[in-house]
């Protein structure tokens, strides 16, 4: 039954009047403000209407431009923000379980591997599930804290890359997509992402982006990993050259991070492990890096010839780190294990496996896994290489011919 706005209008009026007879007369009136919100909230609801239909002309009408730019003139692409409340997440797809550990999978050690793996398109858990992800190619994926899930960084496209969180169950939803390049907090609770001319931060809640901010990108540079609450940048992809960006403080500061060949973790004190050029040789030593100084060197430590490829991890407890370089007399470079609680002196280094061709997942038991150049996954212990022993090294089954496996990074502290 329709009722005249304004007959409803009085009716509110006459309620809230009645309600209110016996109290001291205040300051507004109750029923005007009632009606003013709700007014307020209509035209609000209205505007909003149009605003996305507008913003979906514009999208459309900018993908129609972008697929018919001429060729040798490339568009930059734009972001896109994943909305859950707006979009229904792709529905889980019904898992099956993994080969077993044993020959068919061809993993290394007794108990097959110590870390998740995506390979192809398909997401491998520890767990022996086997997740379709629906991807194209991924550059690399990491857990989400309290068993959440994980998170999925797309290789890049035409579109730019994307990142996708992948609840336990299968199911997926896209939280960005169309940026340059993606980095992700070992916490997996902050990603940064650079956009055009602009390197943007957002908090990770569930799959909903929160607290997004950005600042001006000089040149090409493009974020690439975190310090603490910091954003890591390396200022030119090709040259040495590493800044951080914390927005609490202001935009991008270059500071003394000019010399930064590599960044490999932090410690639980939160100085940054690196490797920077010293001297006139330029000769790549290990460093303590203080990021609430962008970057200030305050200790290094020569000795093991590391390579600034910017393979490496530290382990969460702070007390390994693996990466490439050599070792002696060897003219081969390797993984070589570092402990870093010897950085008082010359580095105590042990090499302990093949080079590494990839990210480095340390585990919370301390294993740490990775790829290596034939595609085959590693796996680390410090126990056995401080036993003399190599590392377990085995090819993956599933990987299409010059593909390899994508190691899941742990949470980190």
């Amino acid at each position: 039954m329709d009722v005249p706005r304004d007959e409803l209008e009085r009716a509110l009026r006459e309620t809230l009047s009645r309600q209110a007879a016996t109290l001291r007369p205040l300051a507004v009136d109750p029923a005007g403000l009632a009606i003013r919100r709700a007014n307020r909230t209509r035209r609000r609801r209205t505007l909003t209407g149009i605003a996305l239909a507008g913003a979906a002309t514009v999208l459309v009408s900018a993908g129609v431009a972008q697929f018919g730019a001429q060729a040798g003139h490339p568009t930059t692409p734009t972001v896109v923000l994943g909305d859950p409340r707006g979009a229904t997440a792709t529905p889980a797809p019904s898992l099956v379980a993994s080969p077993s550990a044993g020959p068919a999978r061809s993993l290394p050690g007794p108990g097959g591997s110590a870390v998740d793996l995506i390979v192809g398109t398909t997401l491998r858990t520890t767990g022996n599930e086997s997740i379709p992800l629906g991807l194209g190619a991924v550059d690399r994926a990491q857990r989400v804290p309290d068993q959440g899930g994980w998170l999925v960084v797309g290789g890049p496209t035409a579109a730019g890359r994307a990142l996708v969180s992948v609840r336990p169950g299968g199911s997926r939803q896209v939280l960005l997509a169309g940026a340059e390049a993606i980095a992700l907090a070992a916490t997996g609770r902050q990603v940064a992402w650079r956009d055009g001319d602009r390197i943007t931060l957002a908090g990770i809640v569930g799959d909903r982006l929160v607290a997004i901010t950005s600042t001006a990108a000089p040149g090409p540079a493009v974020p690439v990993g975190f310090v603490g609450d910091a954003v890591l940048v390396r200022l030119d992809p090709t040259r040495p050259g590493y800044a951080v960006w914390r927005p609490a403080v202001g935009g991008l500061s270059a500071g003394p991070g000019g010399a930064v060949l590599a960044v490999h973790g932090t410690l639980p004190d939160g100085r940054a492990v690196g490797v920077v050029s010293t001297g006139t040789s330029g000769r790549p030593c290990l460093a303590l890096l203080d990021p609430a100084r962008n970057l200030a060197v305050t200790r290094t430590a020569c000795g093991p010839l590391l390579d600034a490829d910017g393979f490496g991890a530290v382990s969460a407890d702070g007390r390994w780190l693996l990466a490439n370089g050599r070792t002696g007399a060897s003219k081969a470079a390797g993984a070589l294990l570092v402990d870093l609680d010897t950085l008082d002196g010359t580095p105590v280094a042990r090499r302990a496996g093949p080079a590494l061709a990839g990210v480095v997942a340390w585990t919370p038991a301390r294993t740490a896994g990775y790829v290596d150049g034939r595609g085959w996954l590693v796996q680390v212990r410090p126990d056995r290489v401080l036993a003399g022993e190599q590392a377990d090294a085995a090819p993956v089954s599933g990987i299409d011919p010059g593909g390899r496996p994508v190691v899941v990074t742990d949470v980190g502290p």
